[in-house]
């Protein structure tokens, strides 16, 4: 199983998965040229995708999807509440293109297993995705309000998370962002912070070789040096000590990481 990070960031998010006999995508935020280019930065191409799972309808999570759908015919994977809160946001995706994926369910692909989990936040029926194939696993989960025993049961003990670490804290507080939105933010079903990102992530990480992406960082209220030293350090607090078989990586708005095997 193969992975990149092809977009995180609140202009947009997307990640691409592969085995040896599918491909898939987990959200295409981007425009579909940028998704394109963005696959082909990495040496892919849209032709071998096999489908996109869906998380939720924010835009910056399936701004691509309708084209993408209409263009190159594949299948797209949502729970019924987030196909009717897509309604009217991606155009017309022809019937025999819509699939249901429910939450807390499993599905299969040949030898890899996706296992979607609900997570917290200000969509209609949000959800994330666990890869499985043989023994190796990708947990993926951003934009959530926080990290339940729920959750953390779905993804404890994966070999690759893609993992939200947000914001910092006193960087949002002390932002432009009308208290609103910082209220939103800082809520249950708002983003998490780097901190309560590196709480979580302490209680999962099992004592193997392991990869962190710090994925979802505000380009307002985080900073990726921020957002790593944040994470090591709350980390280190509770036994961690990251470089030795737990790793951190960034990943970028614009630039998709480095496409590598679980």
């Amino acid at each position: 199983m193969r992975f990149s990070v092809l977009a995180s960031g609140s202009t947009g998010n997307s990640i691409y998965i592969e085995t040896d006999g599918y491909a898939f995508l987990v959200d295409a935020g981007l425009s579909a040229k940028r998704m394109e280019q963005q696959l082909e930065s990495i040496g892919r191409s849209m032709k071998q995708v096999n489908g996109i799972f869906v998380t939720h309808e924010h835009s910056d999570h399936i701004k691509g999807i309708g084209v993408l759908a209409r263009r190159y015919g594949m299948p797209i994977y949502a729970n019924r509440k987030t196909w009717a809160a897509m309604d009217g946001l991606v155009g017309e995706i022809p019937t025999e293109q819509r699939f249901h994926f429910d939450m807390e369910s499993v599905q299969s692909f040949g030898s890899l297993d996706v296992q979607s989990f609900a997570v917290s936040h200000d969509a209609a029926d949000p959800m994330f995705y666990v890869f499985h194939e043989s023994d190796r696993k990708l947990a993926l989960i951003t934009d959530t309000g926080y990290v339940s025993d729920r959750m953390k049961g779905h993804i404890q003990g994966a070999d690759a998370f893609v993992f939200e670490s947000n914001h910092d804290v006193s960087m949002l507080q002390m932002g432009r962002y009308p208290w609103s939105v910082k209220r939103r933010i800082l809520s249950d079903v708002g983003h998490v912070s780097n901190e309560d990102a590196a709480v979580a992530m302490s209680e999962v990480v099992a004592l193997k070789e392991t990869r962190i992406y710090l994925s979802h960082l505000s380009k307002d209220n985080n900073m990726k040096d921020l957002a790593q030293m944040s994470v090591s350090q709350t980390l280190q607090t509770c036994g961690i000590v990251t470089g030795e078989h737990v790793h951190l990586f960034d990943t970028d708005a614009e630039k998709p990481t480095e496409l590598v095997t679980v």
